[in-house]
């Protein structure tokens, strides 16, 4: 690329990444947006909750959002992976999967998350489409449906009061022997919210679509829709090179202004919060672009 000096580099070009460069591309910041174009939603066929594009696939808004980045000549994209980030004179030394080498003052980890998808065969087919994370994203679309959840202990009981607002015929699969409370059991028995301790053995589906759960003593469960809250890591592992402290939940710990504990690194979307959703992220985004704008006019005047 003809300049390799940038005033920002934003790792991920998903909606946190787009709206954080829409953003700097307003104020005229020469800004450099990496990503490999493999965001964790690829899978899901809508998204939801986001106003003006509700029922959209994640695709199209990307696509959209990308389109309308591109107007700002300040801001260009660069296809690849980042493997590394050192600082250096001039701020920051980004070098990537190619061997590409790009310098910047500022940078902006919008990198996401990686979902960590059990050892359950069907899971990761069905992830995204008919194993869902959030009620606010997908949970209108099957409401009331016979419905299901895969967690344990408090995330589970917590989750469980979430799922049964959207949906009365409710069962809890813990996968094996649960760690709740007798009192949350007996609170999910009040509230006609079976329990269900069967090992998995998988996930019957169609093009995945879930069909039913099939457990390792050969009984099984027919559903249409099941939650699952499983772990996460770090996209990326670049944050911990940079000495990015992580919150307790494993996210990007960042203050008030979006900025981590490293001085010049910003973050915004999942890998700062668990509120994971398109328009989070593009909110978050917008704010944090203004924020590393902000700081780049304060060290300049």
């Amino acid at each position: 690329m003809e300049n390799k000096k940038n005033d920002v580099i934003i790792i991920g070009g998903s909606y946190a990444g787009l709206s954080a460069g829409m953003a700097l591309g307003r104020s005229l910041r020469n800004t450099l947006i990496i990503d490999n174009g493999k965001p964790c939603n690829r899978q899901t066929p809508h998204s939801h909750n986001f106003v003006t594009h509700d029922g959209k696939t994640p695709k199209e808004i990307s696509e959209l959002a990308k389109n309308d980045v591109e107007k700002y000549p300040t801001v260009q994209f660069y296809d690849g992976i980042v493997i590394s980030i050192k600082r250096n004179t001039l701020g920051f030394e980004i070098e990537t999967f190619d061997g590409e080498k790009f310098q910047a003052r500022k940078v902006i980890l919008a990198s996401g998350v990686k979902d960590i998808l059990p050892d359950i065969p069907g899971f990761a087919e069905c992830w995204g489409i008919s194993v869902l994370h959030c009620p606010y994203c997908h949970g209108y679309e099957v409401k009331s449906e016979e419905t299901g959840i895969l967690a344990d202990g408090d995330m589970a009981y917590e989750f469980s009061k979430l799922i049964f607002n959207m949906t009365k015929n409710l069962t809890l699969f813990t996968n094996g022997k649960t760690q709740l409370t007798v009192e949350q059991i007996e609170k999910l028995k009040s509230n006609n919210i079976n329990l269900n301790e069967d090992k998995i053995e998988k996930l019957e589906h169609e093009n995945g679509q879930l069909q039913k759960i099939v457990f390792k003593n050969e009984n099984n469960v027919s559903l249409k829709v099941l939650y699952a809250k499983i772990p996460f890591e770090q996209n990326v592992n670049i944050s911990q090179s940079l000495d990015c402290k992580l919150t307790e939940q494993g996210y990007i710990q960042v203050d008030f202004m979006q900025k981590t504990t490293t001085p010049g690194v910003f973050a915004c979307g999942d890998n700062v919060t668990m509120m994971r959703s398109v328009a989070n992220a593009i909110a978050q985004g917008n704010f944090t672009g203004a924020m590393v704008n902000k700081e780049l006019s304060e060290e300049d005047f």
